[in-house]
């Protein structure tokens, strides 16, 4: 799997970083999950390499403008463009009416099926948001201005590689009993033997995990959802000498992101939906947010719009 940055500024769109958004493209099908969907989204998106035609699901954080403003938007032109399969929509109750408002009084009809998933009960019971036989999904409860949820996705493990030699010196007939082999499964043949699929595959490979947490402050409930992440990709909206303001508008600074990753112990951090005071004319450069978080933890990384990079 890899992530897209699409959007990493926070508030407001600048020159160089649209308002939040992030692609993530699962390896195993052709799907791309959205998360977040800022103003200006679809335009970021034409200029990326991600098809939008592969958007299955949309994760929505909380309801701030800066990360659903896109929202109405994409969802009418995946309409107009007539090659939608149709797409699942998670986020707090609300995010529905305001959907639901937008295209009605635009006079917009969705020519595609549109669900939508309220993520409250999940993150009190810490229960899957969604799973299916490759993918699975969980959400936490952040700390900010109004409910806020982050969002962790895990891979599934995968079976080792098929022994292929194995399979035709046993005279194993080729075709789809390969396939339910190297899924593991227990498999008679015509002649009464019984095989069992783990005898014909390598070791198993562990699947990969992402961790989205914007917007928050530093909570122990972004640090559960991240315990042992392969990416973390966290809000990082002011440096540490303006922890202050941070706290006064319950964001992350550097430092508290760069916490969040050590004590969850996190493989690599990324961070995003940086504050556009931050310049490099400004006295404190993005340049210099990373090296606060590094200090703390050293395999952090900056975002910008259109970086790409491998989960693992």
């Amino acid at each position: 799997m890899n992530i897209t940055f699409l959007g990493t500024s926070s508030g407001v769109p600048t020159l160089t970083r649209n308002v939040s958004s992030l692609a993530l493209k699962l390896s195993q099908k052709a799907e791309v999950w959205l998360f977040d969907c800022g103003e200006g989204t679809q335009h970021q998106l034409i200029k990326s390499t991600i098809k939008s035609s592969q958007i299955r699901k949309i994760f929505i954080t909380h309801m701030h403008g800066d990360h659903i403003y896109g929202l109405p938007g994409l969802l009418a032109t995946l309409g107009l463009s007539g090659n939608s399969k149709g797409i699942d929509i998670y986020g707090p109750s609300n995010l529905k009416n305001f959907i639901s408002s937008a295209l009605k009084n635009s006079y917009c009809k969705i020519s595609y099926p549109l669900k939508f998933f309220e993520v409250e009960n999940s993150a009190q019971t810490n229960t899957n948001l969604f799973e299916d036989e490759l993918m699975e999904v969980r959400c936490a409860s952040l700390k900010h201005r109004l409910p806020a949820f982050g969002y962790r996705v895990n891979e599934k493990d995968k079976p080792g590689q098929f022994n292929l030699e194995k399979a035709k010196k046993l005279n194993i007939p080729e075709g789809p009993i390969y396939g339910r082999l190297h899924s593991g499964q227990r498999v008679k043949l015509e002649d009464g033997r019984i095989l069992n699929g783990s005898d014909f595959c390598g070791e198993t490979k562990k699947g990969e995990s992402f961790v989205y947490c914007t917007d928050t402050i530093f909570s122990e409930r972004a640090v559960e959802l991240s315990k042992n992440v392969d990416l973390l990709v966290h809000e990082s909206t002011f440096s540490e000498k303006d922890e202050e303001m941070a706290f006064e508008k319950l964001h992350s600074t550097t430092t508290m992101a760069a916490k969040t990753a050590l004590l969850s112990n996190a493989k690599k951090l990324v961070l995003t939906h940086i504050s556009p005071r931050y310049t490099p004319k400004s006295v404190v450069k993005p340049i210099d947010l990373l090296n606060e978080a590094k200090q703390i933890f050293p395999n952090t990384f900056l975002a910008k719009d259109f970086l790409t990079t491998k989960i693992r």
